[in-house]
């Protein structure tokens, strides 16, 4: 098990209670005018679920997934839907999401991997479909707190989306 999955089982608790509060909503607003109506959405990464909880609330299908067992036990309990337990590599849908949220998950991903995972997601769009994802501002790469983190700045994405 990598340090940053360890890390999410170890403080699961923790880390729920730290986050299924904060409030959202601007960001919500922004990327749902987007989002079809009962759209369907991916929550990938999806944490402690509160993102999962506030679209279902909202009238969306979501499906979610996370790559700590854990955190995809507390969410499921959040949400009452069942959380799947995967890593970001084994999204294998084709055409299947009007949208996919990833909001401060992709972070947790090496630059050389995120290409691959980006692609992944793309294919797992219907076509029109659109995505929300968020990093850490700066160019830092490794260990921070216990946990991989990628920071990235709008051009080096945007550098990166476009090799």
């Amino acid at each position: 098990m990598s340090d940053t999955k360890q890390y999410y089982q170890d403080n699961a608790q923790a880390f729920f209670d730290s986050t299924v509060n904060a409030d959202m909503s601007a960001h919500y607003e922004h990327f749902l005018k987007y989002v079809p109506e009962h759209g369907r959405i991916l929550d990938f990464g999806c944490g402690s679920g509160r993102d999962t909880k506030a679209f279902i609330q909202k009238g969306y299908l979501v499906d979610a997934c996370d790559g700590s067992s854990e955190m995809c036990r507390l969410a499921s309990e959040l949400c009452n839907i069942q959380v799947k337990y995967m890593d970001f590599t084994d999204l294998n849908d084709v055409n299947k999401y009007d949208a996919i949220w990833a909001c401060a998950s992709l972070l947790h991903v090496a630059k050389t991997q995120l290409p691959a995972v980006l692609i992944k997601m793309r294919d797992a769009l219907v076509n029109g479909g659109v995505m929300y994802i968020s990093f850490k501002y700066g160019d830092y790469e490794g260990e921070r707190n216990g946990r991989f983190f990628l920071d990235l700045t709008p051009e080096a994405f945007i550098n990166l989306i476009s090799l």
